[in-house]
């Protein structure tokens, strides 16, 4: 998802080999947790389990845990999978950590995470020297997979990536919301939402719409009255917010409160429970994000995946990070069935071959830039509950 700035990460593997030394992981089976080692094939899971954006992690690990559950029920090539789990704690550093020990301590196969994009690519070049791939269920910036015409081997997604977003918010408040007038309002410090807003203008400037301002703010802040007052003396008839739920909550809920009630859209950043605590439901009213899938979409597969994560998370409903977490248990064990082999090397080729695959969140097939070409969902705001709009095909 995003990219923090990311001064310092790139440390060396001794150095990191000792930092890690007090770090614990967690181990998970999905079944019964006591399986050898020769019976089984593990994972590592390198999430945010705690920190600024804990509730993407948390949510990756609650869909990872259903597949696993029923994956093993059959199991892949006669063995089982184990999720050894490692909590990043929302930092680039920290990640880092987590990928030199899961692969030089716990020697897994592939890692799955991290959640945002500057967490994932704090471990791309490990996932490179040492020949192990890294699938980020939902990291979106391009750079994660290919960065100035080089391809990085090891590096996967399960989600679009950010210019597919931004074009489509600005296809969508042009078209359905006849948007004429937009502003545009990121935070500098992340990539993430830089890269939203840039595609986004790009797109909107070419449907014929006006940008009357590019406002910014700090990701951290927390009073935005004074920004949205002069957005609010522009008359706009829509904003773009590409931004991060923790910021985007107080943002949402100050416009509201100085009457600025146009419509406010965003990306897949804002899918957190957090962010109705934080707006308000009655703020959130008129606003739209595009995102990887909807629990309220009736397609057959996406109900049948809501239920069972119901049943096995006491009646919580599914986000895109679940939904995604667990599309990428689906679509690496479908890779290591395969490749016939708990093989890294032999792994990165069946999941760069993958074609037609369909998952919770779309048909996943991979283009040459290890992203996968797939549609996404525009869900609305009703009352505090997101409410399924359309599916937008790329």
């Amino acid at each position: 998802m995003k990219k923090r700035k990311l001064a310092g990460i790139f440390l060396s593997f001794s150095l990191i080999a000792g930092i890690i030394a007090g770090c614990g992981s967690k181990e998970s089976s999905g079944s019964s947790g006591k399986e050898k080692d020769g019976e089984t094939i593990k994972i590592g899971v390198n999430v945010e389990l705690s920190g600024g954006v804990a509730s993407y992690g948390q949510s990756i690990s609650e869909g990872l845990d259903l597949a696993v559950s029923e994956i093993n029920k059959e199991g892949i090539n006669g063995k089982k999978i184990k999720l050894v789990k490692f909590d990043n704690k929302s930092d680039a550093s920290e990640a880092t950590a987590g990928a030199v020990k899961l692969i030089s301590q716990d020697k897994v196969s592939a890692i799955i995470g991290a959640a945002t994009s500057g967490n994932t690519l704090a471990q791309i070049q490990l996932a490179e020297k040492h020949k192990v791939p890294v699938i980020t269920p939902t990291g979106t910036n391009p750079d994660i997979t290919s960065k100035g015409g080089k391809l990085n081997t090891y590096a996967f997604r399960t989600c679009f990536i950010d210019p597919f977003q931004g074009t489509v918010a600005a296809n969508f408040a042009s078209d359905e919301l006849n948007a004429k007038k937009a502003v545009v309002y990121i935070d500098t410090a992340s990539d993430y939402s830089k890269g939203l807003a840039a595609a986004f203008k790009e797109a909107f400037k070419a449907k014929g719409g006006e940008l009357l301002d590019d406002a910014a703010y700090l990701g951290k802040d927390t009073d935005f009255r004074a920004t949205l007052t002069r957005i609010k003396s522009q008359n706009p008839d829509f904003i773009f917010l590409p931004g991060y739920y923790e910021e985007v909550g107080l943002i949402v809920k100050q416009a509201r409160e100085i009457g600025l009630d146009v419509p406010i859209m965003g990306g897949d950043g804002w899918d957190s429970p957090k962010l109705v605590e934080l707006a308000g439901a009655n703020a959130l009213n008129n606003t739209f994000i595009t995102n990887h899938y909807s629990a309220a979409d009736p397609d057959p597969k996406i109900q049948e995946f809501v239920e069972a994560f119901k049943s096995a998370n006491k009646g919580k409903s599914p986000d895109a990070f679940a939904a995604l977490g667990y599309d990428t248990a689906y679509y690496l064990a479908d890779a290591i069935k395969r490749a016939g082999s708990a093989d890294p090397e032999k792994i990165q080729k069946a999941l760069e071959e993958t074609k037609d695959l369909q998952l919770v969140s779309g048909t996943l097939t991979l283009d040459e830039n290890h992203n996968p070409i797939k549609s996404a969902a525009i869900l609305k705001y009703e009352n505090g509950q997101q409410a399924f709009e359309t599916k937008v095909n790329p």
